[in-house]
């Protein structure tokens, strides 16, 4: 058979499961695009469909509502980010300060340089639903295990590793709340100033915790 082919059968090359994959992703470029300018709330299922070039009815394959496609694009985001900040980390190691900064220049160039990556990811998803504060808050916490695991665990007791714990979520948090100021235009800060601020802190703090007894 040639052309058009029945349903499950190849088309153009690619099958079912590959064309609703690359619809997907069309819808979940669509929503980076439509809930980093207008915001999550302002931007209606029937405009991502519009902005991806899809009916509704490839949204609904793919996503339960406005509110499953937010998860899907801060869950692409996180992914891809958190993926980067690893690398990043690992590739300077075995230095801690070097991996420290190499990381905080990955995480932060990388929101910096896209606005709407920022406005997602840092903005839209606040209080969007509950669900979606679970996910907010798990991704804090995957982030702060990752700076605890560059430091590594402190010599001595249990408490140092509860210490190390309740500092890394602290900086994590610290510079969550920076680039959402950043974001908003409250900062005057070049990225190059975010990042050496940031690691400064980071810093100072690791060399605090190593030197507890």
């Amino acid at each position: 058979m040639t052309g058009t082919q029945t349903a499950g059968r190849r088309y153009g090359g690619r099958d079912a499961a590959q064309r609703q994959q690359e619809r997907r992703t069309r819808l979940i470029q669509a929503g980076l695009d439509m809930f980093g300018t207008v915001g999550y709330a302002s931007a209606s299922v029937k405009q991502v469909c519009s902005h991806a070039g899809l009916t509704e009815r490839y949204f609904y394959e793919s996503f339960r509502d406005r509110e499953d496609l937010l998860v899907g694009v801060y869950n692409e985001l996180i992914t891809t980010i958190s993926a980067e900040t690893a690398q990043a980390a690992a590739a300077a190691a075995p230095d801690v300060d070097a991996q420290l900064r190499a990381g905080l220049e990955v995480f932060i160039r990388t929101l910096a340089g896209d606005a709407r990556m920022a406005r997602l990811v840092l903005i839209e998803v606040v209080g969007a639903s509950p669900r979606l504060e679970v996910r907010r808050r798990e991704v804090l916490h995957e982030f702060a295990a990752m700076v605890a695991a560059v430091v590594g665990p402190p010599p001595g007791s249990e408490a140092s590793s509860n210490r190390l714990t309740m500092t890394a979520m602290s900086l994590v948090g610290g510079v969550n709340e920076l680039l959402v100021d950043w974001t908003l235009g409250h900062q005057n800060a070049t990225v190059e100033e975010l990042i050496d601020l940031c690691h400064t802190l980071f810093t100072a703090a690791y060399r605090t915790i190593s030197d507890q007894p």
